[in-house]
């Protein structure tokens, strides 16, 4: 995949990514039990041999536990890809719920996942503010009707479907007292 096809899927559930990308290139969907283990697996090695995390992860954390906030992690990707995650950033201190979208009726751009997060931390929607990397999570975020502040990668920063978001910023960090007023 080029780049930019990547970034357009991201936020998909695996699933729904390989079903997606084997209509494109019409690949013999048979083969898509076997793919999407295939690239869970790979994407679990991976992570555990090098992954690190996106830049300003513990501060942006550290700030809203400052803050007293109650604090989730929603996502689409499969539970055993989550923990893997939290447990390698060492996160896990910071979060009082953790949801995946992978045995919900919907994923991303679905806003379940997030709906979901926010009554299991027993807060309104509308008082959530979520941080995303992906199009297809802030259309979640958007949809659940949640502020969403996105962090895309570089590569597709400048691209106009961002303005939905409440906030674009380039890094974590640049997030701060100013900005939470704002939003």
């Amino acid at each position: 995949l080029t780049d930019q096809q990547y970034h357009s899927s991201t936020g998909l559930r695996t699933p729904e990514w390989i079903d997606y990308w084997f209509g494109v290139f019409t690949i013999d969907k048979t083969n898509a039990p076997n793919a999407i283990n295939q690239i869970e697996d790979t994407a679990l090695e991976k992570i555990k041999q090098g992954g690190v995390a996106m830049p300003g992860v513990e501060y942006i954390l550290e700030f809203f536990r400052k803050r007293n906030f109650s604090i989730g992690l929603a996502s689409s990707s499969p539970l055993r890809l989550i923990e893997v995650v939290v447990d390698k950033l060492s996160i896990r201190k910071y979060l009082q719920v953790i949801t995946s979208a992978e045995s919900l009726a919907y994923g991303k751009p679905h806003p379940e996942v997030f709906i979901t997060c926010a009554k299991q931390l027993r807060v309104a929607p509308s008082q959530c503010i979520v941080f995303e990397d992906s199009f297809n999570g802030m259309i979640a975020a958007k949809a659940a009707k949640m502020k969403c502040v996105v962090i895309p990668h570089p590569s597709v920063y400048t691209l106009a479907h961002w303005s939905s978001a409440d906030l674009l910023l380039k890094s974590l960090e640049d997030f701060n007292e100013e900005l939470i007023k704002e939003l």
